[in-house]
């Protein structure tokens, strides 16, 4: 696996390292950093993320052909989240895309690209498609709220959360700041609301990330006050808040915003159909409340037991500025069919 430096910010005030030490866990106050980006608006370094690009005049209809998203419809300057199943359905791969006219861009969990790639490169035939692993010269960070006017004074962005029919194509389209600083620097800007309030993705070349951030205005928040507003917002992480049996149905979010329903012939369809109209999924992806009797929250993969037995396992748990210790957890369906159910996890109560 390609390794790559850590990031810049990382020299910021107060910046501790998360414990792959390629981007800031916190910047000294994370729960700060959480309300600030939900009130005034913070930035947040994901420049671990890998990048993919796909180039050439058949690449949406190439993706489409291996994903379940619809994104032959995708339009240029739009994005969307699609994924790629095994045959049986479990979901091997997840991406956000955006494509800019002439390339579609593709970003994926820390670690993943690479094996992404390699499975796409497989599945080229005489398709003529050209892939590269971007991720040595660009990077990505989010920020919410924020953006700039044309007399450079910061202003939040007043626009709802976007609701969508799963039958729809999912796709949010660029956001152009007025007079910002970074839109020259920036590959794209793509806005997703992916915390529940305004939330913008953008795509710069990695050498000038600090001078981008910087430009950006906000303050930096870290991959704690992320996790936070993610796990509130119910947003999973592919890998973390999920597992190798994981099928689209168990996860909302994915359901919603990844899988379209009324697509065929890719591989893992027949599962997804078959789920979709004839049952439901054993498992679900539920956020949980912890009643904080212990001061840390629970690890990953810390099981979760209703009486004797054991329903699930965490996936992220972290301490939320305003509701407490929250996390996202793998459950079976059985044990959360009722609202008010009593889980145990470590040492601690868990309720939906």
């Amino acid at each position: 696996m390609t390794e790559y430096a850590p990031s810049p910010l990382l020299g910021a005030p107060g910046a501790v390292a998360t414990a792959e030490g390629r981007t800031a866990w916190h910047y000294g106050g994370p729960l700060t950093e959480q309300r600030a980006a939900v009130e005034t608006g913070a930035l947040f370094d994901r420049s671990d993320r890998d990048v993919l690009s796909v180039t050439g005049e058949a690449r949406l209809t190439w993706l489409h052909s291996l994903s379940t998203q619809h994104l032959t419809s995708l339009k240029p300057h739009e994005g969307t989240e699609t994924l790629i199943l095994s045959p049986t359905g479990r979901v091997e791969h997840h991406a956000n895309v955006y494509d800019d006219g002439a390339t579609t861009w593709l970003d994926t969990e820390p670690g993943r690209g690479e094996v992404l790639l390699k499975y796409l490169e497989l599945m080229k035939f005489r398709t003529e498609v050209d892939l590269r692993d971007e991720t040595a010269g660009w990077a990505l960070f989010s920020f919410t709220g924020i953006a700039r006017a044309a007399d450079d004074a910061p202003v939040v962005q007043p626009v709802p959360i976007a609701k969508f029919a799963s039958k729809d194509l999912l796709a949010v389209p660029t956001a152009v700041h007025p007079g910002g600083p970074f839109q020259e620097a920036a590959g794209w800007t793509r806005r997703t609301d992916a915390l529940g309030v305004p939330t913008f993705d953008v795509l710069v070349p990695r050498g000038s990330l600090a001078e981008a951030a910087e430009g950006a205005g906000a303050a930096l928040a870290g991959t704690w006050a992320w996790d936070a507003l993610r796990i509130a917002a119910e947003l999973p992480r592919f890998g973390i808040d999920t597992d190798e049996k994981t099928v689209p149905h168990e996860v909302p979010h994915w359901l919603a915003a990844a899988v379209h329903l009324d697509k065929g012939c890719y591989r893992g369809q027949e599962t997804v159909a078959k789920v979709h109209h004839l049952g439901q999924s054993p498992r679900r992806l539920v956020m949980l409340h912890l009643d904080g009797t212990d001061e840390h929250p629970p690890a990953h993969g810390t099981p979760i037991t209703l009486g004797d037995k054991q329903v699930g396992t965490i996936g992220t748990a972290v301490l939320h500025h305003e509701l407490g210790q929250i996390a996202l957890a793998t459950v079976k369906r059985s044990a959360v069919a009722e609202p008010d159910v009593r889980l145990i996890t470590g040492d601690q109560a868990a309720s939906l």
